[in-house]
């Protein structure tokens, strides 16, 4: 039975996080107190405290649901539990990344951090919009968009019959007219601070690439499925550059549980707040065993 790490993104945060853990153990306490260091604020308490506005901020987002994941991560390995791969959904993918060593927790954080403050600029910027689209097959919404004036793509390949697009306002909107004339069950736009994983997000990725330039990645010391790519990697090389793609080009999720299953994991543990991965999982692949992972209780029952 082969065991996989996975880590949630951005929507999965929640007013309370890691609360429960930073009371239950001293290492959660030392994580956020670094995290509030290099963060230069009070992470710990917005996550325990709230406001949900201020949570709900991408530059906050990112850096809390990073530092939730990485605490479960650190709780599980000193009880000896241990994957042969990761993968993390958008920011999550940096979480993954951490875990198999290819990132220090305090490199992973900057990183994020950065990331965070430029994708929220930049959709202040940029005003763009996502849509999720119901019951369109990946070529259908790849043709949708196509079809429709202006700029718009797939962002995420979430699960069968279930992909969000991205672009500017009006592209976006016209698009999902067009996917419920050609079919689509139901759109719904979503309330979100930009048009993530899109070409409005290019000045984010510009500024991403300064930042990686100053990190050192080490090669991976388990294979960590990319959201560009939806394959394993290691090469420290290859995963830069696909943490730069990844701002603008769609994450493949739907094909990374696919292609983990087709690679014999059956036992996938989703870290950190939320069980948003969990529920992807039963409807990519009813066969795979999918374990959310988040607070104290969840952590003692492994």
């Amino acid at each position: 039975m082969k065991k996989a790490f996975i880590f949630p993104g951005q929507g999965s945060q929640f007013v309370g996080m890691a609360k429960d853990l930073y009371d239950s153990h001293e290492s959660a306490r030392k994580m956020f107190t670094r995290a509030n260091e290099i963060m230069e604020l009070d992470l710990a308490d917005i996550c325990f405290n709230g406001p949900d506005a201020l949570l709900k901020q991408t530059k906050i987002t990112q850096p809390a649901i990073f530092v939730h994941s990485m605490i479960v991560f650190d709780l599980l390995k000193q009880k000896g539990i241990e994957a042969e791969a990761s993968a993390g959904h958008s920011l999550g993918e940096y979480c993954a990344l951490a875990a198999s060593g290819a990132l220090t927790y305090e490199d992973g954080l900057n990183l994020v951090k950065i990331r965070g403050s430029a994708m929220q600029r930049c959709g202040e910027k940029n005003k763009g919009t996502m849509a999720a689209v119901i019951g369109m097959s990946m070529e259908e919404i790849e043709s949708v968009c196509k079809e429709t004036g202006g700029i718009v793509q797939p962002a995420n390949f979430n699960s069968p019959g279930q992909i969000v697009i991205s672009g500017e306002v009006s592209a976006v909107q016209d698009a999902m007219a067009l996917a419920v004339k050609k079919g689509a069950r139901k759109t719904i736009e979503l309330v979100v601070s930009g048009a993530f994983h899109s070409p409005l997000m290019e000045e984010a990725r510009e500024e991403l690439a300064g930042a990686l330039s100053k990190v050192t990645l080490a090669e991976a010391s388990l294979p960590v499925y990319t959201n560009v790519t939806a394959q394993p990697e290691t090469d420290p090389l290859k995963i830069r550059q696909l943490l730069l793609e990844q701002v603008i080009q769609p994450v493949r999720w739907q094909e990374t549980i696919e292609n983990m299953a087709q690679a014999g994991y059956t036992s996938l543990y989703e870290l950190g707040p939320g069980k948003v991965l969990q529920g992807l999982v039963k409807r990519i692949n009813r066969d795979m065993d999918c374990v959310a992972i988040g607070d104290q209780t969840s952590v003692n029952s492994i």
